[in-house]
């Protein structure tokens, strides 16, 4: 792992993991080396901001060619991966959590999801997409016997609330909020609530308001 200070800016960790996503479909590809201004093209940001968000962590090695590509997908993971692959269980088994759950684990980060929970009893007790769906009543004896750090809520809106003391008790680090109601934690748990309806009326205005200007 990097000794690099944990101080890097929220958006900085955004982007990076988003280059590391381009990076590795490049590699996959057979480029091997990519110029600065190409990269921030592929993201619609400069070159200036690509290049200082990988100063920030310490890369520089901008040759001829430009980054070598494979050297600095294994420079970002040793900045944003822990040392051992961190597990990450859904909450709610609906058609967003089995969605997230599929899309996730084909990704082959240094992070994975290893169950889920839910109350349905045509769901507890069988394989989703390859992780065992398991009932709420053993979250906190599952979350200790699996050393799952991080939960991704995809519950019912309503019952997020409840949810809440079970994640706390069982000792989470981390929780990614796919509900509609942000929910607050106590210091020492990040929570990231991810509102799909905000972002989508934010994303319509913006079409309106780009509609309008070209009127």
């Amino acid at each position: 792992m990097s000794s690099l200070p944990s101080n890097i800016p929220e958006k900085t960790i955004e982007r990076l993991s988003e280059y590391r996503r381009t990076l590795m479909n490049l590699h996959a590809q057979g480029i091997s080396h990519i110029f600065s201004h190409v990269l921030a093209g592929i993201h619609g940001i400069t070159a200036v901001q690509v290049r200082r968000d990988l100063m920030l962590i310490g890369f520089s090695s901008d040759t001829k060619k430009g980054y070598d590509v494979e050297v600095l997908i294994e420079f970002i993971g040793s900045i944003l991966d822990s040392a051992s692959p961190m597990h990450v269980a859904v909450i709610g088994m609906g058609h967003l959590g089995q969605a997230i759950t599929k899309y996730f684990n084909q990704k082959g980060l240094n992070l994975r999801i290893v169950a889920s929970f839910d109350i349905d009893p045509k769901k507890v007790g069988k394989n989703i997409d390859g992780i065992p769906c398991l009932h709420m009543d053993d979250f906190e004896k599952m979350v200790d016997e699996m050393d799952i750090n991080i939960i991704v809520l995809s519950s019912p809106t309503e019952v997020a609330s409840e949810l809440v003391v079970p994640i706390i008790n069982a000792g989470i680090k981390g929780v990614l909020n796919f509900t509609s109601k942000p929910l607050n934690f106590p210091r020492g748990i990040v929570v990231e609530n991810y509102d799909i309806t905000t972002l989508l009326e934010k994303v319509a205005y913006l079409v309106k308001e780009s509609e309008e200007n070209n009127m």
